[in-house]
């Protein structure tokens, strides 16, 4: 039985979490179901309802395409370009939504969380000389 040594673990780890969260949230709310929310949160931006929800769809690809490069990414920066786009996407509901924070499973708890696991993987990465 092969052993997996701890530090790829951890890094595998927070690899497939990071990847599913931008994979989940790229498909199911933007492209599959279409919410509303989304699309009402980007109406700040793009008030005509057809392009807003064009932009949806597009932003839902490149959700998915990010989730899938940080799968597989041996690029440290692409951790922490994640930490500064989860900022800036927290910055953006706060600034045209931010009664958002109130609500359970809130942008601000997902993506703390997110922003600790690609802090994990940036460091372990850094630390690791095995490249997953």
């Amino acid at each position: 039985m092969t052993i997996i040594p701890r530090e790829i673990s951890v890094l595998l780890l927070c690899r497939v979490a990071l990847s599913f969260s931008w994979i989940y949230q790229g498909a199911v709310p933007k492209i599959v179901c279409r919410s509303r929310g989304e699309i009402e949160l980007i109406g700040h931006i793009i008030p005509d309802y057809q392009w807003a929800c064009q932009a949806i769809f597009l932003m839902g690809g490149a959700e998915i395409l990010f989730g899938l490069f940080l799968l597989v990414t041996r690029w440290r920066g692409a951790f922490w370009l994640n930490v500064a786009v989860l900022i800036g996407l927290l910055f953006f509901v706060a600034l045209f939504e931010p009664t958002m924070f109130t609500l359970p499973f809130n942008p601000l708890t997902l993506n703390v969380a997110l922003i600790a696991l690609s802090v994990i993987a940036a460091r372990e990465l850094k630390t690791s000389q095995t490249r997953i």
